[in-house]
């Protein structure tokens, strides 16, 4: 049944040319890591984050050049049939919309007295006596939440009287993720777009399994070929589900190339249907980093996996896992690879532990001599160096059995991969998250660092 009928004007943009038409069409969105900040910054101060929807979004932004478009077919002027339209507004389609639409609403919150983060282009804050207001844009999606229902209403209410809006309450589902808000903790999870990838590829009815995967895979050239289609939409379905299920991030990597070992990950899938990630409220704010290499691991080119995560304290909100572009001699230069400016930029603090068990990138990076073996990484491996000089970060020695970082870099046997996921990193399901492991976790990743 058709409820309505909706058309729109839609520019040709395929016609524009880059210096006449339009110059610049980047517009910044909000990353899955700030949204996860996020989440984790409003669980950790006790409130609830709601969402709006602007209408139209792109048809608001003011765009600086000068642009004409055809009068649309069956809607030409009888007065002025050969005339043109000379556009003052974006238009969807216009390569420079998004970028149009952006800037109109970053000059509004900042002439509304919001100031922009130094670090994220989408993050505004706004203090108010002894409140704070937070907004996070993700183009026409605004997430926000503070600290006075009062502030947040008057946000709401001065947003609909610049922009039509759509308000959606409470945030529960975003970009995906399923999010779940109470006033003591947030569950953030895919259980949905689990069950429909599931569907999708027929795995609904497959055994399950306790572990993503066990072993690492080497080159099967002699091995039966696939339908590259499916297999490919398989790993496109897992790229996704990694927002938050950092479980799965080492099985997934694009080196995976047997498609029994992807099946694998589904049937793990299945068994952690409901898992998802835990932020607890009452937390604080302080950043720790966790870094590991399976060194040589990969065995057809001796290419070593690094992995990292980042957390706020107990609150997972950043982790990677790649292969290293080049054949490392140690686990030193290895390490070293590993990307701290991110986790710099999001830092209010200063002094913050980064975790490695390493202790010969330790030692490298806290002694000023310039090793003949540490040539090669001298320009990457001297930026730790700097940061650790001036105080930004701090190099601490984590042992092997509470590396967080082990999970991203190489298969580990059932126990220890059950108490990496749930009491370290606290990937939880939400009965769990309820009860037991909510107090026995907490505790114990408070004493991690004791050990």
């Amino acid at each position: 049944m058709v409820v309505r009928n909706k058309a729109r004007l839609v520019a040709q943009s395929f016609c524009q040319k880059k210096g006449i038409y339009y110059e610049e069409t980047f517009a910044p969105v909000a990353s899955l890591e700030a949204i996860r900040i996020l989440l984790a910054f409003a669980a950790s101060k006790s409130f609830k984050l709601q969402q709006m929807d602007v209408k139209s979004a792109f048809l608001n932004g003011f765009i600086e050049e000068e642009v004409y478009v055809r009068q649309p077919p069956g809607f030409e002027s009888a007065k002025f049939p050969d005339r043109v339209y000379k556009l003052r507004k974006a238009l969807y389609g216009l390569k420079q919309a998004p970028r149009a639409w952006h800037a109109r609403l970053k000059s509004f919150l900042l002439k509304s007295g919001f100031v922009m983060s130094s670090v994220d282009k989408t993050l505004f804050l706004l203090s108010c006596g002894g409140d704070t207001l937070i907004v996070q844009i993700y183009v026409d999606d605004i997430i926000f939440g503070g600290s006075s229902h009062a502030l947040m209403s008057s946000f709401a209410e001065q947003m609909s009287r610049e922009f039509e809006m759509g308000l959606m309450g409470e945030l529960q589902f975003f970009l995906g993720l399923q999010i779940k808000q109470d006033l003591k903790d947030t569950f953030v999870h895919q259980a949905k777009y689990t069950r429909d990838i599931l569907k999708k590829f027929n795995m609904g009815d497959s055994k399950p399994m306790t572990t993503s995967t066990n072993t690492v895979l080497d080159a099967d050239e002699d091995g039966e070929t696939v339908d590259q289609k499916k297999f490919r939409g398989m790993i496109d379905s897992l790229l996704y589900l990694m927002a938050t299920r950092p479980d799965i991030q080492f099985a997934a990597s694009p080196r995976t190339s047997h498609r029994q070992e992807v099946k694998r990950i589904f049937r793990y899938l299945k068994f952690t249907l409901e898992l998802g990630l835990w932020y607890s409220s009452g937390s604080s704010l302080s950043l720790r980093g966790f870094l590991d290499t399976d060194h040589a691991g990969y065995r057809i080119d001796r290419k070593s996996t690094s992995g990292t995560c980042q957390l706020s304290e107990t609150s997972l909100v950043s982790w990677s896992s790649h292969k290293q572009d080049s054949v490392s001699f140690s686990t030193t230069e290895a390490d070293c690879c590993s990307q701290l400016l991110w986790m710099k930029a999001t830092l209010s603090d200063f002094g913050i532990p980064l975790l490695v068990d390493s202790t010969s990138a330790i030692s490298v990076a806290k002694n000023p001599v310039l090793h003949s073996r540490t040539k090669p990484i001298d320009v990457r491996f001297h930026f730790v160096r700097d940061h650790y000089e001036k105080g930004d970060i701090d190099l601490v020695h984590m042992v092997t059995q509470n590396q967080l970082a082990d999970i991203f870099t190489k298969p580990l046997e059932f126990s220890a991969f059950v108490r990496l996921r749930g009491y370290r990193l606290k990937m939880l399901t939400m009965h769990s998250s309820r009860g037991r492991l909510r107090g026995n976790g907490l505790a114990s990743l408070l004493s991690w660092c004791d050990e």
